[in-house]
């Protein structure tokens, strides 16, 4: 797997410029959500298409979390922890500080991804912070994605923004 390739697993599965805080806060309750994850993003101008999948653990909300992603045999891709004014990406080899998960995705990816809204759309809702609108079917639209929660019943949530490049986050979370 290239550099690129891992950075892109570990950013889009988060389904997450040093900071001044050295320590991270520890992430308080027991807010978690785990399973599977795909992201798929469509080829566009000259960047190339790609795909990631893999399972994740994700504890906290957009302020302070934290996530651990592991390949689809078990091994450890990353760690990612974040707080107000900073995120740390950890990996086997190496540590990259960011201003915030935001960044950290962007740089990543090389697409913004709406980070702060993803905690709420993988537990069936909109995000508070932003207008949306229910579709006809079940799931809503929010800052320019379709959110389909047909399967939520079955743990599945589908984020798909279709402005190029055209990215689908499909997600399979664990159910208690």
């Amino acid at each position: 797997m290239t550099q690129g390739a891992l950075y892109f697993s570990i950013a889009t599965l988060v389904l997450l410029g040093a900071g001044c805080v050295s320590t991270p806060p520890q992430v308080m309750g027991d807010d978690t959500l785990s399973g599977r994850m795909t992201v798929k993003v469509d080829a566009a101008g000259e960047a190339s298409a790609s795909s990631v999948s893999g399972a994740f653990e994700l504890r906290g909300n957009a302020q302070v979390g934290e996530m651990v992603l592991t390949s689809p045999w078990g091994s450890v891709y990353a760690q990612a922890q974040w707080w107000p004014g900073s995120a740390l990406l950890i990996t086997s080899q190496t540590q990259t500080r960011f201003a915030d998960l935001d960044l950290m995705m962007s740089q990543m990816l090389g697409e913004n991804l709406p980070t702060a809204a993803l905690f709420d759309w993988l537990r069936g809702r909109p995000w508070p912070g932003a207008a949306s609108a229910l579709l006809p079917t079940d799931g809503f639209e929010q800052l320019g994605w379709r959110i389909s929660l047909v399967r939520f019943a079955e743990g599945y949530v589908t984020a798909r923004r279709e402005r190029a490049p055209t990215v689908t986050l499909t997600a399979k979370l664990n159910l208690p």
